[in-house]
């Protein structure tokens, strides 16, 4: 394995991931199917792990960081549309919004509640032209991404020179405390919250998966040292509450 292609911390081969698939032969076609069979409880059980937090925050990241009225946005691993909403609040009726995701069944959710152009694919792996969109945005999706070089050089290339690269992440609390809180939520509160709302027993595995691959979720610097090599510059990383992270680059 080369410098150049760097997997995500979700490839390791550790025993939590492997009752998932195994290796990244198998990567893809589980977490799709994963995330095809959660689709359809997805958004009931962002709410309740979120505990109402989740749209403002995730609107005022892309709103510090350059998103505004008029521009093009992707939207990468869109999902159920839950950064991709927010987005298109800020772009408004001028703005173009495109919702990429591998997940037929997530974008059908999104469809059911946003008018938007979709495109079912991977962010290795973009069908667009070159320096076709403003910013390119992702939520809490990274650590499921196979190859971060490869995503990074696509966002690169489909922004236009100047345009913005924001990602939004759960990673590891630093302290020791913090991190024993973290898989205290992950681990106990979110199924006891699941079972009081009867989410669909497809939301927990997914929920589960989510606990396993942030655990493993590689810490900032391979990041942004990835963002670096795709081409990126003005490369950042902050932390809010000690667990959202927001990745930031910009296109030369």
């Amino acid at each position: 394995m080369t410098q150049s292609d760097t997997p995500n911390a979700a490839l390791k081969s550790d025993p939590r991931l492997q009752t998932y698939f195994d290796g990244e032969s198998e990567r893809r076609a589980a977490t799709r199917a994963m995330f095809d069979q959660a689709a359809g409880g997805y958004d009931q059980a962002e709410r309740i792990t979120a505990l109402g937090s989740g749209a403002w925050y995730r609107r005022d990241v892309l709103r510090r960081n350059g998103l505004s009225e008029g521009m093009t946005l992707l939207d990468v691993a869109a999902g159920t549309g839950l950064v991709a909403a927010e987005g298109q609040r800020l772009i408004g009726p001028s703005g173009r919004l495109l919702a990429l995701d591998p997940s037929p069944g997530m974008l059908a959710e999104l469809r059911k509640k946003l008018n938007v152009e979709t495109i079912e694919a991977y962010a290795e792996s973009i069908p667009l032209p070159d320096n076709h969109v403003d910013f390119v945005s992702m939520g809490y999706a990274l650590r499921h991404v196979g190859n971060l070089d490869q995503a990074f050089s696509e966002y690169c290339r489909v922004l236009r020179p100047g345009g913005r690269a924001c990602i939004m992440e759960i990673s590891r609390p630093e302290s020791r405390l913090g991190q024993l809180a973290l898989r205290a939520y992950i681990r106990g509160v979110v199924p006891f919250l699941a079972r009081l709302m009867r989410s669909q027993a497809d939301v927990k595995r997914l929920w589960e998966y989510y606990g396993d691959t942030i655990e493993l979720a590689l810490e900032p610097e391979p990041i942004l040292d990835a963002m670096r090599r795709a081409g990126f510059v003005e490369v950042s990383c902050s932390v809010t509450f000690g667990v959202f992270r927001e990745y930031l680059g910009r296109k030369p």
